[in-house]
């Protein structure tokens, strides 16, 4: 990983070189970001990983030889970088998925350049990012495929009001960085509060803590 903090390194994974070449220029193009590396398959990651260190891998999901799901998953399970999925507009159940193995956010294909740009800056300095555009179908699938060890029933009055101001606006994806800015607190105070919010609900990422969020009433689907 790079040691510039305002600097962030993206691998890109897709099976074809058109989508992996048109999504290098567009994230070249923005000062702020680095493209370290490129993979055309799933089981090449790894390899591009230990190589290029990057921050964050844009991960697309259907591919021939090792899926982006599966890739993801193995890269979660051994504490690699955060994964940005991407995909079509249909493909809620694959996001659905992706979420359960780990990945740090989504961004549809047919995204503007800047929410792919904005996805990729989040994603690369450790936050959650989920398109907009999908946000609330794919929360649905994703709920119903979630056991209720993975959502623990705990009462949201476990929560301070600060914490579920906090957790609100995790819902509607924005990092912690902006989350500060809006509740005019420091970043490290909005880390802690993210760290309570999950010991408290007892939830493993802020994918879960956006569906919480969502059955609880402190944000409603759009």
């Amino acid at each position: 990983m790079n040691g510039d903090k305002h600097l962030v390194n993206a691998l890109i994974v897709d099976d074809q070189e058109l989508v992996r070449s048109g999504l290098s220029l567009i994230l070249r193009a923005k000062h702020g970001i680095v493209v370290v590396g490129e993979c055309s398959d799933g089981d090449e990651v790894p390899n591009a990983v230990a190589r290029h260190q990057p921050d964050v891998v844009v991960m697309d999901l259907r591919m021939k030889r090792v899926d982006g799901i599966e890739a993801t998953r193995r890269l979660t399970e051994s504490g690699g970088p955060p994964v940005l999925a991407l995909t079509t507009f249909n493909d809620d159940e694959l996001l659905s998925a992706v979420l359960h193995a780990g990945a740090a956010g989504f961004v549809l294909k047919e995204s503007p350049a800047e929410e792919l740009i904005r996805a990729v800056r989040a994603v690369g300095s450790g936050n959650s990012y989920l398109d907009p555009a999908v946000t609330a179908r794919v929360l649905s699938t994703y709920r119903s495929t979630t056991t209720a060890t993975a959502l623990p029933a705990v009462s949201i009055d476990e929560l301070t009001p600060r914490e579920r101001d906090v957790l609100g606006l995790i819902a509607k994806g924005h990092t912690n960085a902006e989350i500060a800015d809006e509740l005019f607190i420091s970043g490290l105070t909005v880390k802690t509060h993210v760290g309570r919010i999950f010991t408290k609900l007892g939830l493993r990422d802020r994918a879960a803590a956006i569906v919480f969020a969502y059955e609880h009433r402190i944000i409603a689907p759009s």
